[in-house]
């Protein structure tokens, strides 16, 4: 005879799934050293030292937040369709075996997407606009010109808020305010805990990261950008198998 689980025990633990999901997806996407932010303190943090990479790094945290956020905020009324969640299950699924592969197959660190130059632009326009001075700033405005963060964290909560887990028949977050607050909190701890490391390791190593290093971070960047995508290719097979079924 089994048990239903008591209602606390079970808000408790969709909060933990989604605070750790926001965690680990942020180390993920942030441990891409392509991104604009990772080359600003790789060459800012030789330069100037721990302090105002860090600084940087925290600036680009709070943005990243900010449109996580706006991610999660958009989906609430569009999960209930049937269509639609089948709709982002699916472009997700191709969307992680997409940028996973090309981070994979790498054969340079330098990896240019279609955004790329729109994002340049914008922040360009942006630099003029604010005039960034402080080490806060620069990291907060690099990100708000990079569409690529926007699009992917986008990206990012439809799967997480569409795929149910291998475990449960619950979404890695749940489609309620606690544990949407509760990823995003993660997604912060897991950005700064990142760029708190490679601040610390490029003000060591005066900014002598090897081209062989950063290509192994992206390489292992896009292997767990794989894991993802197959995981949610699978599931949504199993899942349309036993609808038939």
């Amino acid at each position: 005879m089994t048990t239903t689980p008591p209602p606390d025990l079970m808000h408790s633990h969709s909060i933990l799934l989604a605070g750790l999901a926001g965690f680990f997806c942020a180390l993920v996407f942030s441990s891409v050293p392509v991104g604009p932010i990772n080359l600003t303190i790789l060459n800012e943090g030789a330069r100037r030292g721990f302090a105002w990479a860090l600084m940087i790094g925290l600036g680009a945290a709070v943005m990243e937040v900010i449109y996580c956020s706006i991610a999660f905020t958009g989906f609430s009324s569009f999960l209930d369709l049937a269509a639609v969640r089948a709709t982002l299950q699916v472009g997700s699924f191709v969307f992680l075996l997409f940028l996973g592969s090309k981070f994979m197959l790498a054969q340079s660190v330098n990896v240019p997407t279609s955004l790329d130059h729109a994002s340049a632009r914008l922040e360009a326009k942006l630099d003029k606009k604010l005039h960034p001075r402080s080490a806060f700033m620069t990291g907060f405005v690099r990100v708000m010109g990079n569409l690529g963060v926007l699009l992917t964290w986008v990206i990012m909560a439809a799967y997480l808020m569409s795929h149910e887990t291998s475990l449960s028949s619950r979404s890695w977050v749940a489609d309620r305010l606690p544990a949407k607050i509760a990823c995003v909190t993660g997604v912060a701890l897991g950005t700064s805990f990142w760029f708190l490391i490679l601040s610390y390791c490029v003000s060591r190593s005066h900014g002598k990261f090897s081209q062989k290093t950063l290509l192994r971070m992206q390489h292992f960047s896009g292997f767990c950008l794989l894991l993802a995508g197959i995981y949610g290719g699978l599931r949504v097979i199993w899942l349309l198998t036993r609808h038939r079924a």
